[in-house]
């Protein structure tokens, strides 16, 4: 028997209502991602890539269709279950980064644990341990205006990464930063994907996309096609404690 998908989208549609018209942003999506998989969602401005990936992070409900992550229906769960979810089994990272401007690297990535209620000893731990991971031990205390920002988009993953997420959605994560540090932010990606976390990029950029072994390209809110690939690999296989990266 094969076992049920990561995610699995049956038939999606989101519409949304402005004024007296409405705006199909989904229209009957279905697809299934696997543990392990790095997808891209490719597409221009108002394809749907956007909505799709606030769906699959239980940002947004769709308007009607089903979605399963690991065999439970989404529709059923409650606001608590939702938010639930969010916090121990997604991680999510995005263009503008959404680090607390006063606030230290270690502090911004124990936020997410603050929330959960994860005890101070703990947390502190597992975020020094998350930005280790990411090459940024030795720059704890920094706060963001003393990172570049490949180094805060780091800081973000980290954030990410500390609830032991099964799925990191990312939107446009190379959108703020120059091409060098997009290949750094895209080989830690896929260095986390080597390790089984399963990664669903946003992107509008084809050579970011070539980053993913899958790339599913949309339009007027409909899946065009899903296209298996052999990856890009980035140029910089591992990003080192401490390094330096130019925003």
């Amino acid at each position: 028997m094969a076992s049920e998908p990561l995610v699995r989208v049956e038939d999606l549609v989101k519409i949304y209502r402005m004024g007296g018209q409405e705006l199909r942003a989904l229209d009957g999506v279905s697809l299934s991602i696997e543990l392990g998989d790095f997808v891209a969602i490719m597409g221009a401005s108002g394809s749907g890539k956007s909505t799709m990936m606030n769906v699959i992070g239980c940002l947004d409900r769709p308007t009607s269709g089903r979605y399963f992550l690991e065999g439970r229906d989404v529709a059923r769960m409650s606001v608590n279950q939702l938010a639930e979810v969010r916090n121990r089994q997604l991680g999510f990272v995005f263009q503008s980064f959404n680090l607390l401007a006063r606030t230290s690297a270690l502090e911004n990535v124990e936020l997410p644990m603050i929330y959960a209620g994860v005890p101070a000893r703990e947390r502190h731990a597992r975020a020094a341990e998350a930005l280790r991971r990411v090459g940024l031990g030795e720059r704890l205390d920094h706060t963001p205006a003393q990172l570049s920002g490949g180094q805060q988009q780091r800081v973000a993953i980290a954030r990410a990464l500390v609830g032991r997420p099964k799925v990191i959605l990312a939107d446009e994560p190379t959108g703020a930063l120059d091409s060098r540090t997009s290949v750094e932010v895209m080989a830690l990606l896929q260095e986390l994907g080597r390790e089984g976390i399963t990664i669903v990029l946003v992107t509008h950029e084809p050579d970011i996309a070539s980053y993913a072994s899958r790339v599913l390209t949309m339009r007027d809110g409909r899946l065009l096609s899903d296209v298996r690939q052999t990856p890009h690999v980035a140029a910089v296989t591992q990003v080192t404690e401490g390094a330096e990266a130019t925003a």
